[in-house]
């Protein structure tokens, strides 16, 4: 659905801005971001709880907010809206409200697709980071946290957080003084499983880039206010 080029450096990610780290700077703009390779948008949002025939014509960013969503309901589900879009190779969904991408990650992740998964915890830090395949987690860590990491392959991972500068050779220890907060570590390691997975999202998809939704949870009101 729309197109990133580039060639997964940090040079290209510092001249154009479109790798991933730039999430690190998204708290209260999105409830996640899911990213899946090996099926398509729609196949992603049916695997979240979409029905596929449902999507509403493309939408902003911006308008999303205009929608009749409401994030928490007492003693009921919450609604949940993606939008969802593709880039080099990759599905993503863009996750609002109550979605389902940290529930339904092995789900997602069934029959060989890989799964990124982004949820920035804005009111319970760490930020999160999840990497699946093949019905399983097989590694992720908190941001900031990177030492103390869990899945089925929790060190996969760590060569790439070595080379970025967010843990010493021993993957244990952070790479600052004292144990106080690398200066830009989140950018940091988003943009590691960035690098490694080759992730790329324009910042333009909370903007004025146009996206199909659906609903994945609860009942919002698709219609724009």
């Amino acid at each position: 659905m729309i197109g990133v080029v580039g060639d997964g450096s940090r040079e290209a990610e510092e001249r154009g801005g479109e790798g991933i780290q730039w999430l690190a700077d998204a708290d209260g703009e999105v409830t996640g971001v899911v990213f899946a390779r090996g099926i398509p948008p729609e196949e992603l949002a049916r695997r979240m709880g979409a029905d596929p025939a449902a999507a509403t014509g493309p939408i902003s960013g911006r308008e999303i907010w205009d929608l009749d969503i409401e994030v928490y309901r007492p003693g009921d589900d919450g609604d949940g809206v993606i939008r969802v879009g593709s880039a080099d190779g990759w599905s993503f969904a863009i996750e609002y409200g109550d979605s389902t991408g940290g529930e339904l990650l092995t789900e997602i992740a069934r029959e060989g697709v890989e799964v990124v998964h982004f949820r920035p915890m804005p009111e319970q830090p760490p930020a999160l980071l999840d990497y699946a395949r093949d019905g399983a987690v097989l590694c992720g860590f908190g941001l900031g946290e990177e030492r103390w990491r869990w899945g089925q392959e929790p060190d996969l991972l760590v060569p790439e957080l070595v080379a970025a500068s967010v843990l010493e050779a021993d993957g244990v220890t952070p790479c600052a003084p004292g144990g106080a907060p690398f200066p830009g570590v989140h950018r940091r390691s988003l943009g590691a499983v960035g690098r490694r997975f080759g992730l790329r999202l324009p910042q333009a998809v909370l903007g004025e880039l146009r996206l199909p939704a659906y609903v994945v949870r609860g009942r919002p009101g698709l219609e724009l206010r």
